[in-house]
């Protein structure tokens, strides 16, 4: 869609035209026509972006004022407090002062969230998850605004607006909402191969986490860590879950979406306040520039990650979330990240994506929050002492005292204010720079398909099953067959498999030609066990759910036995039953119930176990819910308790126990081993 201006100078003439094309030129707003709306201006192919880049600024600015007040991008957040404490000295890598003393606690403020969807969405959207940390540093704020998967979809800042709209609700009928599965989004990518890794990841079980506490997160970029020498080493961030990941399926995501949108705000709420604070493990990815050199992939390219089997992940420290908001507005909401807030000892290098990143943020908070003082907001201000001369501005809560507010200047005392600290002050990396100025991508991000490969043969094969069938669902929402025949052209550069399943989901009578490739795909790249979830599951049920289904007359010693042993292990036990009045348990005592089975599907628990009594069973076998809770329980592949009594409801779930490896019998002497099974968190079918 164009914009057309209205010829407010009244000179007329007919708009700028494509050679033999009869369409309109693109312009900027001042109607100037644009050369290439692919590349930022950069310094060298591989150089910083220019801050001269008219175009750029003026398509990230508008982009950046397009919604208020909520966030354009990562609207539908949930945040927390905690700390972030140093294993060891890093002074060998990094002057940050952060890293320099072993214990050394920081403060933290957590913000995750969804990226597409508005305020009011659902939690379990198919979505990249933003994981951005505030630090808050003795030598000031440093943010680590990252997402749950390492790589994104673009190379260049200047095509994020174009991605964002792509994926936001078509603009002439306003929806899908929070989803994905649209011609816009598949058009868009299917002619943008660089997105093909990404679009891995998100047709990925990575895309629909079980929980933010179960979830990785990543820096994305590639920045420089610069020790007291000066010396520069390349970084990649990671946030490792010390509970081990874990996702929910497809169908499990609309479910929860339909019981609790917002299950995973919930979920972390409660842990924190159960006294279950989530953790996670910094990692650092080190490398210099003789293995940038030597990589297959250009480290500065936003799309590609460096496999933990080439650059292990060296941990270094542990952030625990212990502390809810005080309220949702005042620090959610109004919390400020940026990609340019750095101490010294941590910089920047010159991918394209970063480098926008860099100028986007600033711009975005301007709007957002009103003003040039939004530092002056509790979350954002730093807990360090500041000294400054900025002053004035719409909000503001504080200004700088005496008589001087410019520098250098000649008073003594308090009048001067402060001064500069060539010692301290933040000193960035001397990199050498130099090229001329063109809008050119660098070849060296020009394989678009070889880590989306590695990709694919890194998961297990549930979870390609799953990534075809993820393909398979989001294209056939498209009602244009170029568009999916166009994407379906792109994966079979990636592997046939998948695009031989995507193709036959589609009912498609043969497979597109493959897409031209600006560069041919490597099929040498090994596979990477830390890509794939199953392969980095928990070893403990610790931090998950045990849904027990119960009635009138359930064992009292069984139902004692179950809470004991899995709230030893660190889960959280929840009792359903026909109603939320309690039940009555086999010795007369009354016990409390969390859920009605209506209200609380086995969809939400991680396992679930059938109590009731023979009486009860029969019962329940009547309730529409309550077939369900164990049919999904069993379609899921959770493992499921089996009480003595549970027979009849399994019988009118159409559930038999000798077909499936999930169904467990729960007795008095069971437990232990109900509990070990469930360690696993599902029984994948073999075959």
């Amino acid at each position: 869609m164009t914009q057309e201006q209205p010829d407010h100078a009244g000179t007329g003439g007919e708009p700028h035209q494509v050679a033999g094309d009869g369409r309109p030129v693109l312009t900027t707003q001042q109607g100037t026509p644009v050369a290439d709306d692919q590349n930022s201006l950069t310094v060298g192919a591989r150089g910083p972006t220019a801050i001269e880049d008219q175009h750029f600024r003026e398509k990230i600015f508008h982009f950046d004022h397009e919604r208020i007040p909520e966030r354009v991008v990562h609207a539908r957040g949930f945040g927390a407090h905690g700390h972030f404490e140093t294993y060891e000295s890093l002074s060998d890598l990094t002057r940050a002062d952060l890293f320099q003393r072993p214990g050394e606690r920081t403060e933290v403020f957590v913000r995750f969230s969804t990226v597409a969807g508005n305020k009011g969405s659902m939690d379990l959207a198919r979505d990249v998850r933003g994981f951005a940390t505030k630090f808050y540093t003795k030598e000031g704020n440093w943010d680590l605004v990252g997402n749950n998967i390492p790589v994104f979809f673009i190379q260049d800042a200047i095509k994020f607006p174009d991605v964002i709209h792509a994926v936001k609700p078509e603009p002439d009928r306003g929806f899908p909402q929070a989803q994905s599965a649209h011609d816009n989004f598949w058009d868009f990518v299917s002619l943008t191969p660089e997105t093909v890794h990404m679009l891995l990841w998100i047709m990925s079980d990575r895309a629909i986490p079980r929980s933010f506490r179960f979830m990785e997160g990543f820096g994305v970029h590639t920045f420089r860590l610069v020790d007291h020498d000066g010396a520069s080493s390349f970084v990649k961030f990671h946030w490792k879950p010390l509970a081990g990941l874990q996702s929910v399926l497809w169908e499990e995501a609309l479910k929860i979406n339909g019981a609790d949108p917002d299950f995973h705000r919930r979920d972390l709420w409660d842990a924190i306040r159960e006294g279950d604070p989530p953790s996670w493990e910094l990692g650092l990815q080190v490398f210099d520039e003789d293995f940038a050199e030597q990589f297959p992939f250009d480290v500065l390219d936003a799309t590609k990650l460096v496999p933990e089997e080439d650059v292990p992940v060296r941990r270094v420290g542990r952030l625990v979330l212990d502390r809810v908001v005080d309220n949702f507005f005042a620090e959610t909401e109004q919390v400020a990240f940026h990609t340019g807030n750095v101490v010294d000892g941590i910089d920047f290098t010159d991918d394209p994506l970063l480098q926008g990143r860099n100028f986007s943020y600033l711009d975005t908070q301007l709007k957002r929050l009103g003003g040039p003082n939004f530092t002056h907001i509790p979350v954002n201000a730093p807990k360090c002492p500041v000294h400054l001369f900025q002053q004035d501005g719409h909000m503001a809560m504080r200004n700088p005292t005496g008589r001087a507010n410019y520098e250098p200047n000649s008073w003594e005392g308090e009048e001067a204010g402060p001064r500069e600290d060539p010692e301290r002050g933040f000193t960035s990396y001397p990199e050498h720079v130099e090229g001329p100025k063109v809008r050119q991508r660098s070849e060296t991000f020009a394989d678009h398909y070889s880590q989306a490969r590695q990709f694919w043969i890194s998961q297990t094969a549930v979870e390609q099953d799953h990534i075809v069938g993820a393909f398979t669902f989001e294209l056939g929402k498209c009602d244009e067959a170029r568009i999916r025949e166009r994407m379906v052209s792109h994966l079979r550069h990636v592997h046939e498999d998948l695009a031989t399943g995507v193709a036959d989901g589609l009912g498609m009578s043969a497979l597109p030609d493959p897409a031209d490739a600006a560069r041919a795909p490597r099929d040498d790249l090994a596979a990477s066990p830390a890509l794939s979830i199953l392969a980095n599951g928990p070893d403990s049920f610790a931090g998950r759910r045990l849904g027990i289904l119960v009635t009138d007359g359930v064992d009292h010693d069984l139902l004692h036995a179950l809470r004991s042993a899995f709230t030893d292990e660190g889960a959280t036990v929840m009792v359903v039953a026909p109603s939320v009045q309690g039940v009555t348990d086999s010795d007369g005592d009354e016990v409390d119930v969390d859920e009605a089975v209506q209200g609380g599907p086995s969809v939400l628990f991680d396992a679930v176990a059938l109590l009731p009594s023979g009486d009860g069973a029969a019962a329940l076998a009547d309730q529409p819910p309550a077939r369900q809770f164990v049919a999904d329980a069993v379609a899921h592949h959770k493992y499921v308790g089996v009480g003595p009594d549970a027979t009849a409801l399994l019988g009118a779930a159409g559930v038999a126990v000798e077909d499936h490896d999930a169904l467990m019998p729960l007795g008095p002497g069971d437990v232990e081993d109900f509990l070990a099974a469930t360690r696993n968190l599902r029984a994948w079918p073999s075959d």
